[in-house]
């Protein structure tokens, strides 16, 4: 069983990876997908927003297909579809194929998304410790790789298929193959409903709303603080903080490498302090970052607070899905898929939310806004402690806090 769940955990460490440079690539060349397709500046935020929206749906449909098929197999041919719709963007040609590639990029995201997380939380629970913030920071790699060819692409004048292609051909075959060792958990697939009982019941219904409400909103202001800086961070420090051109492509690649760092050291904090302190920790760093951001008298004091926010937000969102899984131990797939659509309404919140109020009041107040949402964090913080889940198979896990010393963890 050692072998086998550590084959699924590099195997699923893997899908994450393919996740984070697809989407990178995506979102990255967004001027040059524009260009290509002729969208106006009014139309360009209504294909943006069809992707997120549509995530939601396919995540909202794989909730009720994770009680058909594993969501291995959901996973296993959900990555295909994100990658070869990635490959129609570059290859269209008209508004209707790249209306069409981007609903089907968005609603194979939706699916993919939630059953990534749905084995990642599943994983955790079978090794005994945390081990979610080490998934998530294989995203933050490949969204580093995926930035950093799109650079090349944009640097060399290539085509969106020519660069896109290749890495399409590395990734699909790579991620078919390593699909044969993803790990279900115990409690999903056909008949799960009949099995696991606790405060989450058995199956989507067991999922009561008003217990997850508070991840749902702990999630959607941690995207809403993603967005702000995967969004605004370029324009801020150039408009707002007067640096170059060059270097206001800068915070964002720092904010992405510290994000990267906070997560591959992440599950060793959460294993020795627990995932109460953890969070609230990581809240109270984002919300520096964005005093810092917001305060800063020239462009490197600006940098300094999208550093800070790498580090804060970094660990929320992992810690938020694997809160899910332990609320609702007997119906953990649902609880993620549903929590996993707070993702996108943070996206769909935050962009906007933020060039509204810049534009009526200031970028500078504009800061503060997810400033102070980050800090909501701290009021649901409790709803991140662990405590004793009895899964279907009949194992008690331990508390986080306990978990690593001595326990069945590997």
């Amino acid at each position: 069983m050692t072998d086998v769940l550590r084959r699924g955990r590099a195997s699923l460490a893997f899908s994450f990876f393919a996740q984070g440079v697809a989407f990178a690539l995506l979102v990255t060349r967004i001027p040059a997908i524009q260009d290509r397709y002729g969208i106006s500046d009014a139309l360009l935020p209504a294909f943006l927003a069809a992707v997120p929206i549509l995530a939601g749906v396919g995540s909202v449909c794989t909730e009720q297909l994770v009680k058909r098929v594993p969501p291995s197999h959901v996973l296993r041919w959900s990555q295909p579809v994100v990658l070869l719709a990635l490959l129609g963007v570059g290859a269209g040609d008209g508004l209707w194929a790249i209306g069409l590639s981007l609903a089907a990029f968005g609603l194979a995201v939706g699916s993919l998304d939630a059953s990534m997380n749905m084995l990642g939380v599943s994983l955790q629970h079978r090794y005994g410790r945390s081990i979610m913030l080490g998934f998530h920071a294989a995203f933050s790699l490949g969204g580093i790789v995926g930035a950093s060819l799109a650079w090349v692409g944009a640097h060399w004048d290539l085509a969106l298929f020519v660069s896109y292609l290749p890495v399409v051909v590395v990734l699909l075959p790579a991620a078919l193959v390593g699909s044969r060792w993803y790990v279900d958990g115990t409690e999903t697939g056909p008949g799960a409903e009949a099995k696991g009982q606790g405060e989450g019941g058995s199956g989507g219904g067991g999922v009561g709303f008003k217990l997850l409400l508070p991840l749902c909103v702990v999630m959607a202001v941690a995207y809403i603080g993603d967005s702000t800086v995967s969004n605004w961070s370029a324009k801020y420090l150039q408009d707002v903080l007067g640096s170059s051109e060059q270097l206001a492509t800068v915070p964002y690649n720092v904010y992405m490498v510290t994000t990267l760092i906070g997560r591959a050291v992440g599950d060793f904090g959460v294993r020795r302090f627990g995932a109460v302190t953890v969070v609230r920790a990581g809240a109270v760093v984002a919300a520096a970052g964005f005093a810092v951001v917001a305060g800063a008298p020239g462009a490197w004091v600006g940098m300094l607070g999208f550093t800070l926010l790498g580090f804060g937000l970094c660990v929320i969102v992992p810690q938020t899905f694997a809160a899910a899984g332990r609320l609702f131990p007997g119906a953990a797939d649902a609880a993620v898929a549903r929590l996993n659509i707070f993702n996108y309404v943070g996206f769909l919140i935050g962009s906007p939310l933020v060039g509204a109020l810049g534009d009526a009041w200031s970028y500078r107040g504009a800061m503060l806004v997810p400033m102070v949402l980050v800090l909501v964090t701290l009021v649901y913080a409790k709803s991140f402690a662990s405590g004793p889940s009895r899964y279907g198979d009949g194992h008690e896990w331990p508390r986080t806090a306990d978990v690593g010393r001595g326990s069945n963890g590997l």
